[in-house]
């Protein structure tokens, strides 16, 4: 069987300790996106000027909310979102007992991504089978999907292209960095955007990451230096000017 495990991500949950205690209520004056909507949905954590600190993915369970997160940033997330919680009756830790699934096909009880269709199917169950790490990597890189520390930094999340890719509500209210956010998206300031490209092509002086191994690079550009039909239809629409 397909490997389908992904290793380099954990889940983090988020349970009231007390029945009057809402957790989508705590969390959604925190975060980009509505996680009192259909869920899963991806989201993100800003700093107070709107810039990536954390992106996740959210999911419903029961009175609790999952977030699928990188493993490696886990603890600080965990740490972060206990800052916020100040007295409010809500358990926060890693969550040992379930892993991310991945499969690039459609499987039983298993979504879609919120984020791109095409990026594929994803589930929470045991951890357990080899890690799908790297065919997700390249998966998602072949789709020109950004996630995570290394290639989002501390970038405005706009630039991460989170409009596009389902990441930000602008309807649901208030939450950490939504001010400068909102002014961003209202006045079409997107200066710059995070872009998949070949490995060759990269400016070294904007690159995010590099990944050698499949010829791919994720470089921060401004949009006025992108060619439009270089880039996947889903980002494309996002960069080029409506016209009329």
């Amino acid at each position: 069987m397909m490997a389908t495990q992904l290793t380099e991500r954990a889940i983090i949950r988020l349970s009231p300790l007390d029945e009057a205690e809402d957790v989508a209520a705590f969390l959604q004056g925190l975060v980009t996106n509505d996680v009192k909507g259909t869920l899963p949905c991806y989201a993100a954590l800003l700093t107070a000027q709107g810039k990536h600190m954390f992106d996740f993915l959210v999911w419903a369970d029961g009175a609790s909310l999952l977030l699928d997160c990188e493993a490696a940033h886990a603890d600080e997330l965990v740490k972060r979102l206990t800052m916020y919680r100040l007295r409010r009756k809500i358990a926060i830790a890693r969550e040992e007992n379930l892993a991310v699934h991945w499969s690039p096909d459609a499987r039983e009880g298993a979504l879609p991504d919120p984020r791109l269709p095409e990026l594929g199917h994803r589930w929470l169950a045991a951890p357990g089978g080899d890690s799908a790490d790297a065919a997700w990597l390249a998966h998602r890189l072949s789709l020109g999907v950004p996630e995570g520390r290394a290639e989002l930094g501390d970038i405005l999340w706009l630039e991460t292209n989170a409009v596009e890719l389902n990441g930000v509500s602008f309807t649901k209210g208030c939450y950490v960095g939504q001010e400068n956010t909102a002014r961003m998206n209202w006045r079409s300031k997107v200066n710059r955007r995070l872009v998949v490209v070949p490995l060759e092509a990269s400016d070294e002086a904007r690159q995010q990451v590099a990944y050698p191994v499949l010829g791919l690079a994720v470089d921060h550009l401004r949009v006025e230096s992108l060619d439009p039909e270089r880039l996947p239809a889903w980002q494309r629409a996002g960069v080029v000017p409506e016209e009329g």
